[in-house]
């Protein structure tokens, strides 16, 4: 399993310095770093993960890059297929283009309705892959129209992966792309419904066995009661999403401290070998807590790797 790390970007930090603690992670033995495309609300940083991928890139030459996620909603299939592309061609196609829906709060702020998400995702790819591939386009649905064609000479088509949860978009994704990245799954909801669905959905449609990218929260600790309660508290929100509250009540669980990895050194690598058990190809970690916590994190993550 790979193990990678995803942190989240500090509103008061400027894209430079920001650029500049993605680098040092890179160089702190880090194999892959990805970065999410946060909603626009006060207080959270809103720099565009492709762009700051693409700088960091430059500055680590053998750092493997994802977005996960970069939302649908608000973005036409050629600009991101544009941008994506763009972006693969600066890393020299070390660029997994992660695509999620978002939430409903999220997409209604932006004029959309999230009536039909599946659909629409659906029907995005149907644009979007060709449109990365180079292929005209000549698409008129319910909710997409695009005809045309996007040329982006010799840059690498990015792998394409899912945020894909409930059924139909598990379907989707192991149908039409390379796997889903997760949020906030715990292992037993990964064995149990995300794994087999993704993969037989794969099979069905004659394509490779499926990435299952895990991204959660990891806070190497003595202290792991203090740590729980205090990712309950920050992540409190991910409780009135449906689609994560659906997941937590499929693991068994009531909130985000509970499916985080969290502990001292032991715990989290027995909690990481769980989570290869459960067919995980890539952990995403994102490390919280203060300073030291998250440089204690990044240590044991970075030691993690070379075993």
């Amino acid at each position: 399993m790979l193990i990678t790390a995803m942190p989240m970007p500090n509103p008061a930090h400027s894209l430079p310095r920001f650029v500049d603690a993605l680098t040092d992670i890179a160089e702190g033995g880090s194999e892959s770093i990805w970065l999410p495309q946060l909603p626009a609300m006060p207080g959270i940083a809103g720099w565009d993960p492709l762009i700051v991928l693409a700088l960091l890139g430059q500055r680590a030459p053998a750092v493997k890059l994802g977005t996960a996620v970069s939302v649908i909603y608000g973005q036409h299939p050629f600009t991101l297929a544009r941008q994506a592309l763009a972006a693969s061609a600066a890393v020299g196609g070390r660029l997994t283009l992660g695509l999620g829906l978002s939430h409903p709060p999220v997409v209604e702020a932006l004029g959309y309705r999230y009536d039909k998400p599946a659909a629409f995702m659906d029907e995005y790819l149907t644009a979007l892959l060709p449109a990365l591939a180079g292929v005209a386009v000549d698409v008129h649905g319910e909710f997409i129209t695009a005809i045309g064609q996007v040329e982006a000479r010799d840059a690498p088509v990015p792998s394409v992966v899912l945020a894909a949860l409930g059924p139909r978009m598990l379907r989707i994704a192991g149908s039409r792309t390379d796997g889903t990245v997760t949020s906030w799954v715990g292992p037993r909801t990964l064995d149990a419904h995300i794994v087999p669905l993704l993969t037989k959905a794969a099979a069905a449609a004659g394509r490779p066995a499926p990435r299952v990218v895990a991204g959660l929260p990891v806070v190497v600790t003595d202290c792991p009661d203090d740590a729980r309660a205090v990712i309950d508290e920050e992540f409190a929100a991910t409780g009135s999403l449906p689609a994560y509250r659906a997941m937590f009540e499929r693991e068994g669980v009531t909130g985000p401290g509970d499916v985080s990895l969290v502990g001292d050194e032991a715990e989290v690598e027995a909690q990481l070998r769980r989570l290869v058990e459960v067919g995980v190809t890539e952990f995403v970690g994102t490390p919280l807590g203060d300073a030291a916590s998250q440089a204690r994190t990044l240590e044991f993550l970075a030691a993690a790797r070379t075993h």
